[in-house]
């Protein structure tokens, strides 16, 4: 038998949260005014009768409790719910006073009353969730789907719902037309038998009719039809869907950040970390200028040619950590700790990644980003186009960073396997770019400083 409690938990989290609000709201009056007894004046009766309208209204109004079995995890539904809460309380605010009630209600313990309010309801969400999933992996409250027209994407498929076992998704088999022809009668009773929840059809595999008789069949068997396009290769490539009219188009992103909002949240996160980082560190670089200028002779900058995004040469900015004239002695890449270019101060400025600070304002200036893969001089550039031309190809679509996932993992490059292993690495950021991972990047990179593990 089919299971149909798709709305179970949202009704369970709807019923649960009105409920948390009002013992959260009451708890905090019986304590701050120290009463003893349940008698309440209007006013508080009133509070509550208006609050519980305001929340009905703004979880309306956001959508808070709809939700897929796919979005229905712990990080979706806490952001859902604590936008509703700070709505919620900006309008129960903003009424109080308009009524000029808003001093009745201290601030505070407005403050606390929403404080125990999204405490108790992330806890629950955490333990109705936990509940949830161990509920689903013990073999309860299970979806059946089966797959039309591929093996290969069965694979997919299995290995999506496999590795998610929390989903709850069961895989029933697989069904095959013969040939051209559309065997209505064999695939009802296939789906009957089956007790199909959803049929995920590979497009590229059916034909127009056999897709509109799968689509007459489920309406019937109520299953739910996924149709899946045959991206052909390039599936890893990020995808998004726009109509035009009523024809769905999709469009692969063939770069990273190609919509302008990210390559706006990026670049103004790259120019307030760099000025920030600027001013606050001020007293860093001066420290640092006067090491290199006491230990070596020459400048205390380093300026070297770079190949940026799209190929375009730009000049970067390092402190000087080699000797002067250190390129007269033939070698490419650094040798590590036996280097003998570089100077005494260089090792600790390299291993710290000081050396690397003046990038800000190769960053500032906008040939540079705070994380992105290495900007690399002519002679790694004619490397790696031997070695991995797709994929150096590839990285040269953004602009190089200071930091970046193959500098974490891998640190200056010595030879060209731990050149191509760099890049590998930061393939991996071009695949899956978020404020969120940069940051984390970022903090990655001072703990390597701190701790001086650089290479």
């Amino acid at each position: 038998m089919k299971s149909r409690s798709t709305s179970l938990p949202s009704k369970t989290h709807l019923w649960t949260d009105i409920l948390l609000l009002n013992a959260s709201f009451l708890a905090v009056h019986l304590v701050w005014f120290d009463n003893t007894s349940i008698e309440l004046d209007n006013r508080f009766i009133n509070l509550l009768l208006v609050g519980n309208l305001l929340w009905i209204l703004t979880i309306y109004s956001l959508k808070t409790y709809h939700f897929t079995r796919l979005s229905y995890n712990f990080n979706d539904q806490t952001g859902n719910f604590l936008k509703a809460a700070l709505l919620h309380a900006f309008s129960l605010m903003a009424f109080l006073y308009l009524i000029k009630q808003g001093e009745v209600y201290s601030r505070l313990q407005m403050g606390l009353s929403y404080t125990l309010f999204v405490l108790t309801a992330t806890v629950t969400r955490a333990g109705l969730l936990l509940s949830l999933k161990l509920y689903r992996q013990a073999g309860y409250n299970f979806r059946s789907y089966a797959v039309i027209g591929s093996d290969e994407l069965i694979d997919v498929i299995k290995d999506f719902y496999t590795q998610r076992p929390e989903l709850g998704y069961r895989y029933s088999g697989l069904f095959e037309f013969r040939s051209d022809t559309t065997d209505e009668a064999a695939l009802e009773q296939y789906m009957e038998l089956n007790k199909l929840n959803y049929i995920y059809c590979c497009l590229s595999q059916l034909t127009d009719e056999q897709v509109r008789c799968i689509i007459r069949v489920g309406e019937r068997q109520r299953t739910q039809v996924r149709l899946v396009p045959d991206f052909r290769g390039f599936m890893t490539n990020l995808a998004t869907i726009e109509y035009h009219d009523v024809y769905p188009v999709i469009e692969v992103s063939t770069k990273p950040f190609s919509n302008m909002r990210e390559q706006t949240v990026k670049r103004v996160f790259d120019l307030a970390f760099s000025l920030t980082v600027m001013m606050v560190g001020f007293p860093v670089f001066l420290l640092v200028i006067l090491a290199v200028k006491l230990t070596s002779k020459g400048p205390v900058f380093f300026l070297q040619e770079r190949s940026g995004q799209w190929g375009q040469i730009f000049k970067i900015y390092k402190f000087r950590s080699m000797y002067v004239d250190a390129d007269k002695m033939g070698m490419q890449h650094s040798q590590g700790d036996h280097d003998p270019r570089i100077t005494p101060i260089g090792h600790f400025l390299r291993r710290s990644r000081l050396d690397e600070l003046p990038q800000f304002l190769n960053v500032i200036k906008g040939d540079m980003s705070i994380v992105g893969p290495r900007p690399l001089f002519k002679y790694d550039v004619d490397m790696l186009m031997q070695a991995a031309p797709h994929e150096f190809k590839k990285i040269l679509t953004v602009k190089p960073g200071i930091t970046s996932i193959g500098q974490i993992k891998v640190g200056y490059a010595t030879n060209i396997t731990e050149n191509v292993n760099r890049l590998k690495y930061d393939l991996q950021y071009l695949s899956k770019y978020s404020l969120r991972q940069d940051i984390s990047l970022i903090f990655q990179t001072v703990m390597v400083m701190v701790l001086g593990r650089g290479k």
